[in-house]
């Protein structure tokens, strides 16, 4: 007999699966469309004209970053609105009174969340094929890379969505925080590239060091170390996951 937890935790996840992929036209295809536009316009309309960088083509260079922008985005988007359709609809309350741990509901949706970022990553991964030949120059770094980091913006998602108290306030953080560290994090280029000064500014964004070692996994290249890099992925998991677990305990936002 399956324990009652892995019940739980299993029942989540088959919940969060059902949602992202009956709705697969709105969650999937865009980030692909996107990803596609992305590679056409920077890789190869202005990618011509940069030339190389770091030894490899401008198309190759930015492929990692192009992925983990993907995962990133739909990991966080998915929880974000996941969790708060559910408090929204008060089926959270019956989740919390049911006597599941909250370390079972925060895995539970965390777990979606990774699944629909990595699953979208996969794809964007698979369009890459088409513009460009992509290398795998670390597979373990590739791979703990993008479950860590899909971790963390799941994580992020889930504590947006408990303090969010409308359906817009579920926006503010990816439009005013996210996508300005996104774009700013070493995505389309090389912070060496930047006055010493503000390679310095560049290395208080997270994402820097989330886009780099994913670079290093695929190119073997990185503009800042890759154990400091897994060490600000790690810290940002466990302070996150901290505050998320908190939040749920106290029921801030959740119970009225």
């Amino acid at each position: 007999m399956s324990h009652p937890y892995w019940i739980a935790f299993s029942s989540l996840i088959r919940k969060e699966i059902h949602r992202f992929t009956r709705i697969w036209v709105q969650t999937l295809v865009p980030p692909a469309i996107t990803m596609t536009l992305y590679f056409i316009i920077f890789g190869r309309l202005i990618g011509d004209r940069i030339g190389e960088m770091h030894g490899f083509t401008y198309m190759q260079y930015i492929v990692p970053g192009l992925i983990m922008m993907s995962v990133i985005t739909n990991s966080y988007s998915n929880v974000a609105s996941s969790f708060f359709s559910a408090k929204f609809q008060r089926n959270i309350e019956e989740l919390l009174v049911a006597p599941v741990p909250n370390t079972i509901i925060i895995a539970g949706y965390i777990g979606g969340g990774m699944l629909r970022g990595l699953l979208v990553g996969l794809i964007v991964s698979i369009v890459s094929l088409l513009f460009v030949n992509v290398q795998v120059a670390h597979l373990w770094a590739v791979v703990a890379t993008v479950l860590l980091t899909s971790m963390v913006f799941s994580l992020g998602g889930l504590i947006n969505a408990v303090y969010a108290r409308s359906f817009d306030d579920i926006s503010i953080v990816p439009t005013f925080i996210l996508t300005p560290l996104t774009y700013l994090g070493g995505v389309f280029y090389s912070i060496s590239m930047l006055p010493e000064v503000w390679q310095w500014v560049s290395k208080i964004n997270p994402i820097v060091y989330m886009v780099n070692a994913f670079r290093y996994g695929f190119l073997g290249v990185s503009d800042v170390g890759i154990g400091t890099s897994f060490l600000v992925i790690i810290t940002f998991i466990i302070v996150l996951y901290s505050i998320a677990y908190r939040l749920i305990s106290r029921g801030v936002g959740l119970r009225t």
